[in-house]
């Protein structure tokens, strides 16, 4: 829900346009619908919270008319989130890791499932030159400290995700390492990937957004294999088409 989202340039920006593309992600099998209305694109300005909620409420409400949609608020703001809960999402996604005791608490209080992502820094600043030690390492380190701080709020353990959050503040080496080193993050809490269409895939194959469905479905892929339990994506019958494949793999090999 913004007119400057990094994967399609504001075709949704609507809400019309918006909940009939969630429902037609439904159709094509979406677990979780996940809404937003302020993009985290490297380089995004920031957005108010009354434009933020104006931008998703509605959509959230007409959703919920149909109780079975799951529905995920991406945002890192607790009044947004408060006001998310209360018109029926199921779920709130923090691009900031739930580091506002604002945001724990409303996560805490509307009893919602929630996502831990890392992020260094913020979208303005985020892809200036980041640099890590052990980048496994330190994004795991970091995700379980904010984990048990979720807990320790009182928000309940099996309601958290981690998500090492593919694109926000790495380089491409750190998005291929983290990648590659998926199941270190695998323990206490499920683990979410969103590599779906991102700068990482023009890296390594160059193509806009739009034409980085190959790159996107071998990252997918790549994490079932390494064990993740839910992924991020634009492409949803697509993905779902070849994880079917790489489940049926995997049966022969067990």
């Amino acid at each position: 829900m913004t007119p400057d989202s990094f994967s399609d340039g504001g075709m949704y920006f609507s809400g019309d346009k918006a909940i009939g593309r969630a429902r037609e992600m439904v159709r094509c099998g979406a677990g979780i619908i996940d809404i937003g209305g302020e993009s985290t694109r490297p380089g995004a300005q920031p957005v108010d919270a009354e434009e933020e909620i104006k931008r998703v409420i509605p959509v959230i409400k007409e959703l919920k008319k149909n109780p079975e949609i799951i529905i995920s608020c991406d945002t890192s703001k607790s009044v947004v989130a408060e006001k998310a809960l209360e018109a029926g999402a199921d779920m709130l996604n923090d691009v900031n890791g739930f580091s506002d005791p604002a945001m724990r608490k409303t996560a805490s209080n509307g009893n919602a499932l929630i996502c831990i992502m890392h992020m260094r820094g913020n979208p303005q600043t985020m892809q200036k030159n980041p640099a890590y030690g052990d980048v496994v390492e330190e994004i795991r380190g970091f995700l379980y400290r904010r984990a048990d701080e979720c807990g320790s709020d009182g928000i309940d353990h099996g309601k958290i995700l981690l998500d090492p959050g593919i694109g926000f503040g790495k380089k491409l080496e750190h998005n291929l390492e983290i990648l590659a080193m998926l199941n270190e993050f695998k323990g206490d809490y499920p683990v979410m990937v969103g590599a779906s269409r991102k700068s990482f895939i023009n890296m390594i194959s160059p193509a806009p957004e739009d034409k980085r469905l190959g790159g996107s479905i071998a990252a997918v892929c790549w994490a079932f294999i390494k064990g993740v339990d839910a992924v991020r994506v634009h492409d949803v019958f697509e993905t779902r088409q070849a994880l079917k494949v790489c489940e049926k793999i995997m049966e022969k090999i067990k």
